[in-house]
């Protein structure tokens, strides 16, 4: 079993295990109980009611930050002609078409953290994805990465601004920064909001019995907060 810190047990000292708070009232302890000396993020982990066995019951959606997380999101754009100009002018930081591709194929370079791709793209893109998609990298049209060329400039700002993707890990758990410690209450409030009902409009038809099993809010390696799992749905921002 590790072993935690003085600064650690301190902050876990704080948190009752025992109950469930408030959404409101875990996100002030979250905060309070962060205790690193960089800005730490804000993570939400809801355990869900699904089987990731079957194919038609994971959950992989997006949803749009109305305050972003609060990280720098490089992005990448695969496209070729007029897009790539495009792509550039709308604020991708690469933007290209075989020469990107030799690039992560021969150089390993992965210096982006979303790549979105035109359709006519992922021919060639595909070559890549035994090195993409280990990643979380590969596009695709489920995390509305496979875009028209005319598409690009709405997407690249919306994933600049704070659109993420929630995707279930193969135990049926979410993992979602919702933010920064620096955040005010009511950005991680109304960012918290967003994800709830992007979570709530994403439940599989083939999901039985309660959905929305249990909810943890925490900041980087700070201790988990329980959140009761019907106030967190019935929050409104």
């Amino acid at each position: 079993m590790p072993k935690h810190g003085k600064k650690y047990l301190a902050a876990l000292a704080k948190v009752d295990r025992t109950r469930l708070y408030s959404p409101t009232e875990a996100l002030a302890l979250v905060k309070e109980t962060s205790y690193t000396k960089f800005d730490g993020t804000v993570e939400a982990h809801l355990r869900l009611g699904i089987d990731p066995r079957h194919a038609d019951q994971n959950i992989r959606t997006t949803v749009a930050l109305p305050h972003g997380t609060g990280k720098t999101v490089r992005v990448l754009v695969f496209a070729q002609g007029e897009a790539v100009q495009a792509a550039l002018d709308a604020g991708a930081d690469y933007a290209g078409s075989d020469d990107l591709i030799a690039r992560i194929d021969r150089e390993n370079f992965f210096d982006f953290d979303v790549a979105i791709a035109t359709p006519d793209m992922m021919g060639k893109v595909g070559r890549i994805g035994r090195k993409l998609g280990p990643r979380g990298l590969m596009p695709n049209p489920k995390s509305g990465t496979i875009v028209p060329a005319a598409d690009l400039a709405r997407t690249i700002r919306e994933v600049k601004g704070g659109r993420v993707e929630i995707r279930n890990d193969k135990t049926g758990i979410l993992h979602v920064a919702i933010g920064k410690v620096s955040f005010t209450p009511q950005q991680l409030s109304e960012n918290f909001v967003a994800l709830m009902d992007a979570v709530k409009a994403a439940k599989p038809s083939g999901a039985k019995g309660t959905y929305i099993r249990s909810v943890t809010l925490t900041s980087t390696m700070g201790p988990g907060v329980p959140v009761d799992p019907v106030a967190a749905q019935n929050l409104k921002a």
